[in-house]
C-alpha cells in the first residue's frame, strides 16, 4: 500500500508543484479616454488643438480608414482635421459655384482642378505632417490636416478638452498642435505616462 501511495504522489506532485508555480502574463489595462486640456498663453481654452500620443515603445497602426472635407457656403468644412497615415480623404463640393482645391505642402501636394460634385477618387495622404489645403478661386478658403503616425488622437472641443481614444496605460510622447501657431514653428511635445491621472493634463501653448 505504502508503495502505490508513494507512486501516486511521484507521478501528480511534480504537475501540482508546476501549476502552483506557474506566473499569469501581466497585462496593461487601457486607460479610459485620457483627456488634455489645452490652452494659450492667458489661460483661455483653445479650440480646434490637434493633440495626440505616440508609444514609447512604438505600435502596430490599424488599417486606415476615410475621411471628408467638403466644401459649402465657400469654406472648407471641417477647418481642422487630423487623421492616421494612410487615410483616404475626397473633397465633395457642396456648392453651386465651382473650387479648385491646392495644397502646396510637402507631406501631400495635390491639385483638384475646376470641379463641382465630388472627385472620382480620394486622396490618400500617407506621410506624417501638416498640409494646408486652399481654394485656386476663393482665397478666404483655407483648411488644415495634421497627419499623425499613432491611432491615438483627438481635437479639442470649445472648451479646450481633447478626449482621446482608449489607450494602454504605459509611457508615450504627448504632441499637440495648433493651427495658429506660425509657419514651421515646432509642435509642442512633452513625455506623458497615462493612467495616473483622472483629471485632464493641462498643455499651454505659446499663441
Amino acid at each position: 500500500m505504502r508503495a502505490l501511495q508513494f507512486t501516486l504522489y511521484s507521478l501528480f506532485l511534480p504537475a501540482l508543484l508546476s501549476s502552483l508555480l506557474t506566473v499569469s502574463p501581466v497585462t496593461h489595462a487601457a486607460s479610459d479616454r485620457p483627456a488634455v486640456h489645452v490652452v494659450n498663453a492667458q489661460g483661455a481654452d483653445l479650440e480646434n488643438a490637434v493633440v495626440y500620443a505616440e508609444p514609447a515603445a512604438g505600435t502596430v497602426l490599424p488599417k486606415p480608414g476615410s475621411a471628408e472635407i467638403q466644401q459649402k457656403d465657400r469654406k472648407f468644412l471641417p477647418l481642422v482635421s487630423v487623421i492616421q497615415t494612410g487615410t483616404s480623404v475626397s473633397f465633395p463640393n457642396n456648392d453651386t459655384v465651382k473650387h479648385h482645391a491646392y495644397s502646396f505642402s510637402t507631406p501631400k501636394p495635390f491639385e483638384l482642378k475646376l470641379y463641382s460634385g465630388k472627385p472620382s477618387a480620394p486622396l490618400v495622404f500617407d506621410q506624417p505632417g501638416t498640409v494646408v489645403v486652399g481654394c485656386n478661386i476663393h482665397d478666404q478658403m483655407v483648411a488644415y490636416i495634421q497627419i499623425v503616425n499613432t491611432p491615438y488622437f483627438a481635437k479639442t472641443d470649445a472648451r479646450g478638452i481633447a478626449h482621446l481614444p482608449a489607450m494602454p496605460v504605459g509611457k508615450y510622447t504627448l504632441k499637440v498642435w495648433h493651427y495658429q501657431q506660425a509657419a514651421g514653428s515646432a509642435v509642442h511635445e512633452q513625455p506623458w505616462q497615462t493612467g495616473t491621472d483622472t483629471a485632464p493634463l493641462l498643455v499651454k501653448l505659446p499663441l
